[in-house]
């Protein structure tokens, strides 16, 4: 193997889902924690302006609010909220919870530039002040019983204020923090900077997570030494190599399984493609694009989703790419 084997300190760490706009949604989460190893999920940021949103919009967000917050595999999610007006974000709170959520998570991290430009995400980590503000309102407008956490970069342009964000996260009662580790201006650009989140877990006292980067095993015990964390969280990792969270949860388990291989991967991709259909029926584009978009960063890791890719890369017929998918089941049975 191309790791040194060695158990983890904690028998228990943590592996989380993140919350990837426009890539980890209702049908992706299914999918992922299907397959499995993953501890919990955080939803795609619900954005928060000047209204406050009724119960078929927390929904779309986050259909699990209907099934106990939990995915078909039991799954727990974490709904996430986004915006700047800490009033309007703390009264949307207040309602969500009165729906069903047991765990408010706030985004202070999106690079998004229409995000940016209305004062939310990653454009906060400029105003600590402002930050700790937003998040004491929500904490006091929720009962106890419900965990609140956030998600942070370590910046907008610099890291200069990494760590008084995430005291000021901590401040405003805030009960855990996920790290992406890097700023908003390095985007997704490597390197990310895990010894930063050993910075900020040095500097609070709450449970942190860290985020970035982490696309095989190796990562996964190279973030936690650097990091000092026992809890980690997965974006595109997962995405790219859909059993990771299984192969992870093995590792931690002792043991050290073989990668998935296409036989059963492309299950899970007719899977997920009939998952996007049943969500939105009357706009075929949706599930079509999606399926495109998880096989060009599927094709990173197997050269069939390069083949199958090619294939499809200029039909638009939804059930002729449902046939495609069925072929490809029939032409790769599992042993």
């Amino acid at each position: 193997m191309p790791w040194d084997y060695q158990k983890p300190k904690n028998s228990h760490p943590q592996l989380l889902l993140a919350p990837m706009q426009g890539l980890i949604d209702a049908p992706m989460r299914d999918i992922l924690t299907r397959i499995g190893g993953f501890d919990g999920c955080v939803t795609e940021f619900v954005r928060i302006t000047h209204t406050e949103h009724n119960r078929s919009t927390w929904l779309k967000y986050m259909p699990e609010l209907a099934h106990s917050n939990q995915t078909r595999a039991s799954t727990p999610v974490i709904i996430q909220l986004l915006g700047s007006d800490a009033d309007n974000i703390a009264r949307n709170a207040g309602n969500v919870v009165k729906l069903g959520a047991d765990q408010i998570d706030l985004n202070f991290g999106c690079p998004a530039p229409t995000v940016n430009q209305h004062a939310g995400g990653a454009i906060l980590l400029r105003e600590p002040n402002r930050i700790e503000h937003i998040v004491r309102t929500v904490r006091q407008s929720i009962p106890a019983k419900v965990k609140l956490s956030a998600k942070m970069r370590l910046g907008y342009e610099n890291k200069k204020l990494a760590i008084a964000c995430a005291q000021a996260i901590e401040q405003g009662g805030a009960q855990q923090l996920a790290v992406h580790a890097r700023t908003k201006t390095e985007g997704y650009q490597p390197p990310a900077h895990w010894e930063w989140i050993a910075r900020i877990k040095n500097n609070v006292s709450i449970p942190v997570v860290a985020n970035g980067d982490v696309f095989n095993l190796t990562d996964y015990q190279t973030i936690r030494m650097v990091s000092e964390c026992n809890d980690v969280m997965l974006g595109r990792g997962a995405v790219q190599q859909p059993d990771l969270g299984r192969q992870i949860a093995a590792f931690n388990n002792g043991r050290l399984i073989q990668p998935m291989l296409w036989a059963e991967l492309i299950c899970w991709i007719e899977e997920f493609f009939k998952n996007c259909s049943n969500a939105v029926q009357i706009n075929s584009k949706y599930s079509i694009a999606r399926l495109k978009q998880w096989l060009a960063m599927l094709k990173l890791n197997y050269q069939e989703a390069s083949n199958l890719f090619n294939i499809i890369r200029t039909l638009n017929n939804q059930d002729h790419i449902a046939q495609i998918l069925h072929q490809q089941i029939q032409q790769n049975p599992m042993d």
